[in-house]
């Protein structure tokens, strides 16, 4: 009938009971009529407890033997599965990303794809094979294993949809779609059947762990339709897709960050260029800066405040202390960004007030605030971004 990529996280995957439970949806979607893709992710926790042995034996090893070690993960739960494929009586072959043809650049730990040649994955499926392949990872022009970052799998996935033009990219995980906030923190929320490419994209970056924003990019690059949905409950799930004949909904969802470290420059000097000079400075060293707040200047100086991932605040005050004399700069990681997404808010005056009237209403204290056509995220203390969720959370999606 067509050609369907599915994609099954690690929590899908996490023993043995859930193999053969990914092996049964896999044959009845092979059982249909359908030729069949299936990009696996590292069992469980399997990545994180690599990463802890490689901490056991060199806590600063080079991020190129980092990729040949978490490529391991990736490459147990392929050969499982297709095990498990073959107990049930289907034609089924493993491939490494590499023999998938993913080729990256080389940027270990964190590379994009240059290019997929999709050569065997095309003669695997002229054979009738269902074919398993490894996500999150490739192969670099020094033939080096590498591995696309956090979420890597589901790139992995949308990239072969997108180069073979697949009919569609399931991704499975261990809740039943989009919601408009974590289900398992605020008690309301409510499943989306469908949500824009831009919406999702928002709500992934912002924090929502349901997709990874590459993979939402390129779905929205190449016209990839996603469908997230619940690899433990057979219902449909919620449909990615462009924005034409949706329903406008004034806010999608309510998510939370708490990988967020906030970096004040105190006393800069105003001077023409320092901005350039700080931001080029960490973007030289691949740190992505996220909200940014400067002051009026006085008495020739003024404050640069900015937001970046918890893990390079260190390394970005590191920087910017080498450069930059008799500034005063200190990095906060005991904070979070909580945001409200939703395309129908461009028509809808005072959705910010509402926002605010909430966090207010809450006694939660607003530190920085950006906003663009269809979302407003605002930074406060840590502590508080559970109680801020639920609390907007209630002022804009109605309980039944």
């Amino acid at each position: 009938m067509g050609l369907i990529v599915q994609k099954f996280g690690g929590s899908s995957v996490a023993n043995a009971e859930r193999v053969m439970n990914v092996a049964r949806i896999v044959t009845d979607t092979y059982k249909q009529g359908n030729d069949v893709i299936v990009v696996v992710s590292a069992q469980g926790d399997t990545t994180d407890d690599l990463i802890a042995k490689a901490n056991e034996i060199n806590p600063n090893a080079h991020k190129r033997e980092m990729d040949q070690l978490l490529t391991a993960g990736e490459q147990i739960s392929i050969s499982l599965l297709a095990m498990a494929i073959e107990k049930l009586g289907f034609p089924v072959i493993s491939l490494l990303g590499w023999q998938a043809g993913f080729n990256t650049n080389s940027i270990y730990t964190q590379a994009r794809i240059k290019s997929i040649k999709p050569n065997r994955l095309q003669a695997e499926i002229a054979k009738h094979n269902i074919v398993v392949v490894a996500g999150f990872q490739g192969i670099n022009r020094y033939d080096d294993l590498t591995t696309l970052g956090r979420g890597g799998s589901d790139t992995s996935a949308v990239a072969i949809a997108a180069a073979l033009k697949a009919d569609k990219c399931q991704i499975f995980t261990d809740v039943e779609g989009v919601y408009t906030a974590d289900p398992r923190k605020v008690e309301n929320a409510k499943k989306l059947k469908e949500i824009t490419y831009d919406e999702m994209l928002e709500l992934a970056t912002l924090g929502a762990q349901v997709l990874n924003n590459r993979s939402v990019e390129m779905a929205k690059k190449y016209g990839v339709e996603l469908e997230v949905l619940s690899s433990l409950n057979p219902i449909p799930g919620t449909i990615v897709k462009e924005a034409a004949k949706m329903e406008k909904m004034l806010i999608r969802g309510v998510t939370k960050d708490k990988d967020v470290a906030l970096v004040s420059i105190l006393n800069l000097q105003d001077t023409p260029g320092i901005a350039f000079k700080i931001f080029s400075r960490l973007s030289a060293k691949n740190i992505n800066v996220d909200i940014i707040l400067q002051s009026f200047g006085r008495d020739g100086t003024k404050d640069i405040v900015f937001t970046v991932n918890k893990y390079n605040g260190p390394l970005a005050v590191e920087l910017l202390e080498d450069m930059l004399d008799g500034c005063k700069i200190v990095c906060n990681t005991e904070v979070a960004k909580v945001s409200i997404v939703g395309a129908g808010m461009e028509s809808h005056p005072g959705t910010a007030s509402k926002m605010f009237e909430a966090l207010y209403e809450s006694n939660i204290n607003i530190q920085m605030i950006s906003t663009s056509e269809i979302k407003i995220s605002v930074i406060i203390d840590a502590e508080d971004a559970d109680r801020a969720v639920s609390a907007v959370h209630r002022k804009f999606i109605p309980e039944d």
